[in-house]
């Protein structure tokens, strides 16, 4: 008995801690390629949707509106920065539905928040991979900025779309799980950290 019990809640504890590092690695990406200027870069510049960096003069420009594509770069950051917020709040849902969630229910808001997050992302990637020649076609830069290539931020952009999407998919199916029966009924007063609601059960 105390090996199944022990092995239950292995099992649970594994899986919990694999949805949280999922949730925080998308979160990471998404700050990460938010905030870091590698959206396009170039043998002597780099630039993302906030400003435009000459590495070898260690300078920077803002990006502001006098540029001309400024709306597109606008929908980019705006669109960008809702996907993190989104990502964030879904984990901080997440937490509290795991608490206070009855046995067997999913976590249905925590996946529609998440998957925003991801429609978020995929929106700003979309944007910026097709108005990317227009981008940096503009004379408005300092130097030219046409030959360059997508840059570690971009490419963690879309791998941030899959994980949000991934996760978001799973707290859509995902039950708030529990100890089985058979073993309920002797653990009322044992572990301190149990993840069920056994007054719940106890009515079944």
């Amino acid at each position: 008995m105390a090996n199944s019990v022990h092995t239950v809640r292995s099992k649970m504890l594994i899986l919990l801690a694999f949805i949280i590092v999922f949730h925080i690695t998308s979160a990471a990406l998404l700050f990460i390629s938010t905030i870091d200027n590698a959206w396009w870069v170039g043998d002597n510049f780099s630039t993302d949707v906030w400003r435009m960096c000459a590495t070898n003069i260690s300078t920077c420009m803002a990006i502001t509106d006098q540029f001309r594509e400024y709306q597109s770069i606008q929908a980019v950051q705006a669109t960008m920065i809702l996907s993190t917020i989104f990502c964030c709040v879904a984990f901080l849902v997440f937490i509290l539905q795991l608490f206070r969630l009855k046995q067997g229910e999913r976590f249905v808001l925590t996946s529609i928040i998440q998957l925003l997050s991801c429609l978020c992302v995929m929106i700003a990637a979309s944007i910026y991979t097709d108005r990317h020649e227009e981008l940096h076609k503009s004379n408005d830069y300092s130097i030219d900025v046409s030959e360059g290539q997508y840059g570690y931020s971009f490419v963690l952009a879309w791998i941030a779309f899959a994980f949000t999407l991934i996760s978001g998919v799973m707290y859509l199916v995902l039950r708030k799980l529990s100890l089985p029966k058979e073993v309920v009924f002797n653990l009322q007063f044992m572990a301190p950290m149990q993840l069920v609601d056994y007054s719940s059960m106890a009515d079944e």
